[in-house]
């Protein structure tokens, strides 16, 4: 079992290499990608990897909800991954609507203005 502090540490470098790796693939993709894709690959990304959920009942640790749900589906079955599979899906969907607010707002393309 893990201390406290080996915990926490395994958590600060998950989730450092998580948006280590997310921010590296948004910057590469700069140039082939529109930045609404970019913008929606990076928040899905960042749902995904970071959305924390208990791996068992009564666990007083967290783990990665994607692992954990995946975890639970291979061996056990889909009723028992549902604790993960929600938040999971709500973080999904919040990255879906962050994205539609970012493409109405900064990520629109300028108008044209037309002559008189």
């Amino acid at each position: 079992m893990l201390q406290d502090q080996s915990y926490l540490v395994a958590l600060a470098v998950y989730a450092g290499s998580a948006l280590l790796a997310l921010g590296a693939m948004f910057y590469w993709l700069r140039r082939s990608w529109r930045p609404l894709w970019r913008w929606l690959l990076l928040l899905t990304g960042l749902a995904l990897l970071l959305t924390p959920a208990y791996p068992y009942a009564g666990a007083d640790t967290l783990a990665p909800a994607l692992v954990v749900a995946a975890f639970q589906l291979l061996t056990v079955g889909p009723e028992a991954a549902q604790h993960a599979l929600r938040p999971l899906v709500a973080a999904l969907v919040l990255a879906l609507v962050l994205t539609l607010l970012l493409r109405i707002t900064f990520l629109r393309k300028p108008r044209v203005a037309t002559g008189p």
